[in-house]
């Protein structure tokens, strides 16, 4: 079935339908601006919303990291100062450190300075006594008190000294040993006994006062005439003495003699323990001899007191004191070598 024929559509296509279109199109177009423009000025509202709420955000943020800054500031310039603190005790630590090892280091010197002038004294003490007495007793004990010392030290520049010090302790222990003070001990015990030794005339004379003093019995049977004619001859008897002497009679001697006689005989004894002291034999011996005689011949011979201190007089005068004094030079020297040597190494 054929369709009818279609009418063209610019049938009204005239002035007033152009302008009609026209019309039509202005006002799609300005519904179409005026949807944009709402719909952009919506989205710039949300943009400045949006940008606003940023702007806070942001302006919040930048608060808080100014904020933050500052505190970092702070801390920074607290972490300065600390650092700083601790530099200055740092530095402070370490020349208390430099002068405290520098001080060390002087006690150590000075140490070793009193150490060895200890020492020195000590050595030059036992010098003069083996000069003076030949106390060879004495200087062993000082050259080991300072050797004992040295090792306690254990200082290896002291290793010199020690060897010297060893030399001479080896050389005072291979002489022959005199025992001094015993001997001198037993002249201080005869100087006491001296007032206890009875003298030789005091024990001749006791006798006939014993004599006299013991009593007669008379028989009873004699008479009167008897026991007056024994009375008459005894008192005759004692007007004369007639004694045999087996040895020579002593001096007599008044009391004060007497006393000088104890005295002199005291400083022969110690005479005698002063030249032992001093290692003079001759002067030894000859107080001893002079110590003898007097016993002898001024004491009672035959009393017990007389003969002790007789045994020990010979006892004494068998001992030999006479040596050559020996000498510690050697570790002396190894002392003052050792002290000159740091004394120019210090100076």
């Amino acid at each position: 079935m054929d369709s009818p024929p279609t009418q063209p559509l610019v049938a009204n296509s005239g002035p007033r339908g152009r302008l009609r279109v026209f019309a039509v199109a202005l006002v799609v177009l300005a519904g179409i601006v005026a949807a944009l423009w709402f719909d952009t000025r919506g989205r710039i509202g949300a943009t400045q919303e949006e940008l606003a709420k940023r702007l806070r955000d942001i302006e919040i943020e930048s608060r808080e990291a100014r904020a933050l800054g500052r505190q970092t500031q702070e801390g920074l310039r607290e972490a300065v100062a600390k650092l700083g603190a601790l530099e200055a005790k740092v530095a402070e630590s370490q020349s208390q450190q430099a002068a405290l090892e520098a001080l060390y280091q002087e006690l150590a010197r000075n140490r070793d300075e009193w150490q060895l002038a200890e020492i020195e004294q000590v050595l030059a003490i036992a010098q003069q006594q083996l000069q003076l007495s030949g106390n060879v007793r004495a200087a062993l004990l000082a050259l080991q008190l300072a050797e004992s010392r040295l090792s306690r030290a254990d200082r290896p520049q002291f290793l010199p000294v020690r060897r010297a010090l060893t030399r001479d302790i080896d050389r005072l222990k291979s002489l022959p040993v005199l025992d001094v003070p015993g001997l001198s001990l037993t002249i201080d015990r005869l100087i006491a006994s001296v007032d206890a030794m009875p003298l030789a005339f005091d024990e001749r004379t006791e006798r006939p006062a014993a004599a006299r003093k013991a009593p007669a019995t008379p028989p009873a049977e004699e008479g009167f005439f008897a026991r007056l004619g024994t009375e008459v001859w005894k008192e005759l008897r004692q007007l004369v003495v007639v004694r045999r002497l087996e040895a020579p009679e002593p001096a007599l001697l008044p009391p004060d003699q007497a006393y000088f006689v104890r005295e002199n005989l005291k400083l022969r004894l110690l005479n005698a323990r002063l030249a032992l002291l001093t290692r003079d034999e001759a002067g030894y011996r000859e107080d001893l001899r002079v110590a003898q005689r007097w016993i002898q011949r001024y004491f009672d011979a035959r009393a017990k007191a007389s003969q002790g201190a007789l045994t020990q007089l010979r006892q004494l005068s068998s001992a030999s004191i006479s040596f050559e004094p020996p000498t510690i030079v050697d570790s002396l020297e190894a002392v003052r070598g050792f002290k000159s040597r740091r004394e120019r190494v210090g100076s």
